[in-house]
């Protein structure tokens, strides 16, 4: 987890971003502190920075596709020879070439008069030989000077162009490796956010049920409290998670148990076939709790059977939006209408079967309904007895006929549970 987390805030520091971002110390992990925590980017600046990527890499790939059209037209300007540069280049290769034909006429002159020198007999026919030889020579050593100048023109006409081509093509080259950066930077702020969404383990997160007594009697209605408690060392939006079902319940059933939560001005009822996450818990701070009032009332034509009700505490905090808490689950008793229970416990919280805690990674806590439950104030944490149950395996299985929910109710709560997981992330999307 800390590894992950770790990559996330790395990953952050590759786009462009506050200083900030990059100035964090080893990244969130279940049970960071403070210290640990605040140095680290939020998670709307991971929002922030993503978006920032996806905007720069956008604005690349335009500029790349504009800069590739913009060289590839001005190599094809340069090809022509009516840009001046090609000009320029193609007027100095014909002063070259004729250059090159002068100083070659000027070789055979040169050539030609050593031979009528070799060939001259008397004293006036060398005289005059001699004198065309030197005239030749001089023509000679002109006509290299010129085409000295004449080739070093071409060259530099030449070279005017080729750097013409190079400077396009340099302007382009950036375009892409700025198109390749951005590409990195937004795959790594793409990572980095995608990290932070993935769900946190916070056992210190706690969802117990208070006074919720382990047998029912069709027909009456029992109050119980949700205590929430945050017992990490960070501030968290916490939404209760719950779910309560019998296990004569199937499709199509009637609804035998109805669960109802005080939002404080009324009674909300809660689905009767899929978990739900009640009033949010705006800024709970650490070892703060709230209590949330419920109460349960069993159809007065329940038969005897059995029932579970599953209680967690789903949570985001500035630096991850998918905080979850141990769920925790309590076995009931159902009992007909006019039975005489006798002295009845409250059920023990315990742990909860492996399809009841099913809980997919990409899960988020859902957004609330803006409505605070109905209950004591933010404070310190209470010191309940069934506190002290987190260590226990659960609800003694043998003194409940648990046989008959296992089938029945586990799969409609483990399949709900995910289903209502998954709405609530799409939700926070």
């Amino acid at each position: 987890m800390k590894l992950r987390h770790s990559l996330a805030a790395a990953l952050a520091c590759t786009v462009a971003a506050p200083l900030a971002l990059c100035a964090a110390a080893p990244a969130l992990a279940a049970g960071a502190t403070p210290a640990q925590t605040r140095n680290q980017p939020t998670y709307e600046e991971l929002q922030a920075a993503a978006a920032a990527a996806a905007k720069a890499h956008t604005a690349a790939v335009t500029a790349e596709a504009e800069g590739r059209k913009e060289v590839e037209a001005s190599l094809d300007a340069l090809d022509s020879p009516e840009h001046p540069l090609k000009a320029a280049a193609i007027a100095a290769e014909k002063v070259a070439k004729a250059a090159a034909s002068a100083k070659n006429a000027a070789d055979e002159r040169v050539t030609k008069a050593k031979a009528e020198l070799e060939a001259a007999e008397g004293d006036t026919e060398k005289a005059a030989a001699q004198q065309a030889l030197t005239t030749a020579e001089a023509d000679l050593a002109t006509a290299v000077k010129d085409q000295q100048t004449a080739d070093a023109e071409l060259e530099k006409a030449d070279t005017a162009v080729d750097d013409a081509r190079v400077a396009a093509t340099r302007k382009y080259g950036m375009l892409q490796a700025d198109l390749d950066r951005t590409s990195k930077a937004q795959t790594a702020a793409d990572a980095a956010l995608a990290a932070a969404k993935e769900c946190v383990r916070e056992n210190g997160l706690t969802a117990l049920a208070q006074g919720l007594p382990s047998k029912v009697v069709a027909g009456s209605t029992v109050g119980f409290t949700l205590s929430v408690t945050n017992g990490t060392e960070r501030t968290l939006d916490v939404d209760p998670l719950v779910f309560l079902h019998a296990a004569a319940e199937g499709a199509g059933a009637k609804n035998l148990l109805k669960a109802e939560w005080a939002d404080g001005t009324a009674w909300r009822t809660l689905s009767a076939d899929q978990p739900e996450h009640i009033g949010r818990i705006d800024s709970l701070p650490p070892r703060g709790h709230r209590d949330v009032k419920m109460r349960l009332t069993v159809d007065a034509s329940a038969h005897k059977s059995a029932g579970l009700a599953l209680f967690a505490g789903d949570a985001s905090d500035a630096y991850n939006p998918c905080v979850l808490g141990p769920m925790r689950r309590y076995d009931l008793e159902i009992l007909p209408a006019g039975s005489a229970p006798g002295r009845v416990e409250d059920a023990k919280p315990g742990r909860p079967g492996k399809n009841d805690d099913t809980r997919p990674t990409t899960a988020k806590p859902g957004k609330g309904n803006n409505t605070s439950p109905q209950g004591g104030a933010a404070g310190p944490a209470p010191t309940p007895s069934a506190v002290g149950a987190l260590a226990s395996t659960g609800a003694n299985s043998a003194t409940l006929p648990l046989a008959l929910a296992s089938a029945a109710a586990v799969a409609i709560g483990a399949g709900a549970l995910i289903a209502v997981r998954r709405r609530k992330a799409a939700d926070n999307a």
